[in-house]
């Protein structure tokens, strides 16, 4: 079976930054049957013609004049089941060391944890095509380490393509940042009660019935991945 995942990231400069100002790099994805791209991408469309949304929609711009349209894309990701997973993985920046594991290079490192997203829900036998989010790369050939690395790591399956697009250009991204915003919102601790985020991730974790935090490895629908670097199980 063929298989879409599409990418995105919340703070993916933490490793790099002098001051800070949460805890985790949390890395998303939406997985979805290719079969259903197009008919998962006019749903998208539908929703925001319906709330008059124009341009891009992502975390970020989550508003109090905007919360029903937020609301209903959670309900959409909701509704549909195991036809749409989501999968993040949440990255301590106090656990990394850039120095001894990836030579001092906070990209090489940020690529490593998308390999530990993506590798564990590659399954035998199918074949994917993994979009991410566009980012200037020191080095240019990232994306295609990554697709190699999956690719050679799981040999009964095939990874395609490892490929940059930009958010704008698809909603799948988009609705891949919304999801990945609100785990990092609450990964994160950024809690504001009564602001429009909240009332957003409010309605996600009662949508799903727990609050957001790490899950067993084999939870399907909102699986997150809290990577334990200093060891221990």
């Amino acid at each position: 079976m063929k298989f879409d995942v599409y990418c995105d990231e919340s703070r993916p400069d933490l490793f790099g930054s002098t001051k800070p100002t949460a805890q985790h790099l949390v890395i998303g994805s939406l997985w979805i049957p290719s079969q259903n791209r197009e008919k998962f991408k006019q749903q998208l469309h539908n929703l925001r013609d319906q709330f008059k949304i124009g341009g891009e929609f992502k975390w970020q711009k989550v508003s109090p004049s905007r919360v029903d349209f937020y609301k209903e894309l959670i309900t959409w990701f909701v509704s549909l089941g195991e036809l749409v997973r989501f999968r993040c993985i949440a990255v301590d920046r106090n656990q990394v060391n850039l120095q001894l594991y990836h030579d001092g290079d906070q990209e090489l490192g940020f690529y490593k944890f998308y390999y530990q997203l993506l590798h564990h829900w590659i399954l035998d036998c199918n074949e994917y095509t993994v979009f991410v989010d566009f980012k200037l790369n020191r080095k240019r050939d990232r994306l295609a380490v990554l697709c190699r690395c999956l690719d050679y790591a799981n040999l009964s399956s095939q990874v395609r393509t490892v490929q940059a697009i930009r958010s704008e250009e698809s909603v799948l991204i988009q609705m891949a940042d919304v999801l990945t915003g609100a785990a990092s919102y609450r990964l994160n601790n950024q809690i504001r009660e009564g602001s429009a985020k909240y009332a957003v991730l409010d309605h996600l974790e009662k949508s799903l019935g727990k609050s957001i935090a790490h899950t067993p490895k084999g939870e399907q629908k909102f699986n997150v991945f809290k990577i334990h670097l200093s060891g221990g199980w």
